[in-house]
């Protein structure tokens, strides 16, 4: 076995446990600092990693390839685990016991997305699936002086496992029809002449699959654990579930599709399944933001629409909607993460996450005021922002694809329905901001207290702020990107 394939998980997988070896020699005071050992060792990992594969060339092993596409989302997701840690770092005060461990289980979590990256296998994508949803069960709960941290754990805990039994069966169906579990052969199988006796088997054992992918990627109708898990989760790890985990569950949705049954993409019934989900996740979405008070719950509804918005790219089964998928999540990453960077400080004081906390901010600290605002502008979809744009391509693949599907036009209408929508609730953030009055300002004056930010909160949100402003003025360089992804995802599918 080739294991210089791996070496990017083996990498990420040592430093976590690396991590916990320090853990036994490191003072508690200074327990905190551990996690700029795992940046260092992301940031190391990931240049010795990916410095090989960069030149579009393609490697594989069983179970696993090394592709374009691999290589994106691994990208995507050590900036994402790196800017992470940087935030648990500064959260860390509010961990009353094991941030060595929270450290840790991140480096668990994100090894389970990179393999998610390069799964060519049921196998590898069961393993991978459970990877990083064990690890977050545990740290969605990790909070345990806190009810609703441990109350969201339990929930997670609970669908998590629903999920990932729905997902055994399924492929438990499609081994019996086929008799193989890699992609590359399951998709080979119904070409033969006597390989479509078993193909109903097949199709039920697909739609299961699906179903348990779509828990990950929190669409309608598997969406239900995520308002509660996002309020009770430390904020970390909210924003860890809303952008890895949910790209992970994207990645394999898209390889699952067009790499292990291409014979179900010509099928109008599952383009129209896959419409549906996609138009009633946005519609949900926005509709149960509106009336949202608590912030995290409040992002936990826009992720929901967001997963919406992000289908219509896959709903469109070509390479302009997978373009569309990859460009709109590496947007999506940088507001959700500058977002609940700015939660996480503004709420440390005040011990509530009601959207009042947010009243006078651009005087309390106006660094935190600006990024939260282009956070939120980035994710309703204004210009010249990243989200604006990863919105326009996921609009034009699905108006591509309506001249196939008779639901298409309505799914579109309800997506432009939902962006009206979620400008009233996002601008409600953005209101609070510049004139909120707050909840107990009748009685006394405007806190005008300046929030006090940690160095490592600074770098998250300046990273986060060029990388929404970057992609917004500059798409270029990730349009490239993407559509070498794009490539290879369609080569190996042919």
């Amino acid at each position: 076995m080739n294991l210089s394939l791996i070496s990017l998980e083996i990498g990420v997988a040592l430093i976590g446990v690396l991590v916990l070896l320090a853990d036994l020699w490191t003072p508690k005071a200074h327990k905190r600092q551990l996690g700029w050992f795992v940046v260092l060792g992301l940031v190391v990992v990931f240049g010795l990693g990916l410095g090989k594969f960069t030149d579009g060339s393609t490697a594989q092993i069983q179970g696993y390839k090394k592709d374009s596409l691999t290589v994106f989302f691994q990208g995507f997701f050590i900036m994402a685990g790196i800017l992470v840690t940087l935030l648990t770092i500064s959260y860390a005060g509010r961990i009353r016991s094991g941030i060595s461990e929270m450290y840790a289980l991140t480096c668990f979590a994100l090894t389970g997305m990179l393999f998610a990256a390069g799964a060519t296998s049921f196998v590898m994508l069961f393993v991978a699936v459970e990877l990083i949803t064990i690890t977050f069960y545990v740290l969605t709960s990790f909070e345990q002086n806190r009810l609703r941290s441990i109350e969201a754990g339990v929930k997670y805990l609970i669908l998590g496992a629903a999920a990932s039994a729905v997902m055994v069966f399924g492929i438990a169906l499609i081994y019996g029809s086929t008799g193989t579990l890699e992609f590359s052969e399951v998709s080979q199988q119904f070409l033969k002449p006597d390989g479509t006796q078993h193909l109903t088997l097949f199709k039920l054992g697909m739609l299961l699959v699906l179903g348990g992918l779509a828990f990950k990627i929190a669409a309608v109708p598997f969406q239900l654990w995520v308002p509660d898990v996002y309020q009770g989760a430390p904020t970390p790890v909210t924003a860890f579930l809303a952008t890895g985990s949910k790209a992970a569950g994207f990645v394999l949705l898209l390889r699952v599709l067009h790499e292990a049954c291409p014979i179900m993409l010509d099928e109008t019934w599952l383009r129209q399944l896959l419409a549906v989900m996609a138009g009633a996740s946005i519609l949900y979405g926005s509709l149960c933001a509106l009336r949202q008070r608590n912030l995290k719950r409040l992002l936990g509804y826009s992720s929901i629409a967001s997963a919406g918005y992000v289908m219509l790219g896959v709903v469109a089964l070509n390479a302009e909607g997978t373009q569309a998928v990859l460009f709109y999540l590496a947007g999506y990453l940088f507001a959700v993460l500058a977002a609940f960077t700015v939660i996480a400080m503004v709420t440390e004081d005040a011990d509530d996450e009601d959207i009042s906390v947010l009243a006078n901010l651009h005087q309390r600290s106006p660094l935190f005021a600006i990024t939260l605002t282009l956070a939120i502008l980035s994710l309703a979809g204004v210009p010249p922002l990243a989200g604006f744009f990863g919105k326009f391509l996921l609009l034009k693949a699905a108006f591509g694809a309506a001249s196939s599907d008779p639901v298409m036009p309505w799914v579109i209408g309800i997506a432009i329905v939902g962006v009206v929508i979620s400008l009233f609730y996002y601008f409600g953030i953005i209101r609070e901001i510049y004139w909120g009055t707050g909840q107990s300002w009748a009685e006394k004056k405007p806190n005008a207290d300046p929030i006090e930010c940690p160095d490592t909160a600074d770098i998250v949100v300046l990273v986060c702020v060029f990388g929404m402003l970057a992609l917004g003025i500059f798409p270029e360089p990730v349009l490239n990107l993407v559509e070498d992804a794009s490539t290879a995802l369609f080569s190996s599918a042919q």
